[in-house]
């Protein structure tokens, strides 16, 4: 998959999830406002996309060709872009 058709297709997916899940920035705060309840003190949209976008990497230094890992990060830069505006 060329580097154009990775970031066309993490769009789509962007788009997909935004439709099924709502906003990026609404949908990282409801995430947020959960782990904050969970490990008992405050977590940013912000930080709940870093940590996911770690996630993706730990997958990635198991097997650096997953290309779905790849798709999900590109993704998550791009959120990430939308909840630090």
């Amino acid at each position: 998959m060329s580097t154009d058709s990775i970031l066309k297709h993490a769009a789509d997916v962007l788009s997909e999830r935004s439709q099924t899940y709502g906003a990026p920035d609404k949908a990282m705060a409801a995430i947020a406002a959960r782990w904050s309840l969970t490990l008992g003190h405050p977590v940013t949209p912000a930080e709940v996309v870093l940590c996911m976008i770690d996630l993706k990497l730990t997958r990635l230094a198991r097997d650096p060709r997953h290309q779905d890992s790849m798709l999900d990060i590109a993704g998550y830069a791009a959120v990430l872009h939308e909840v630090t505006k």
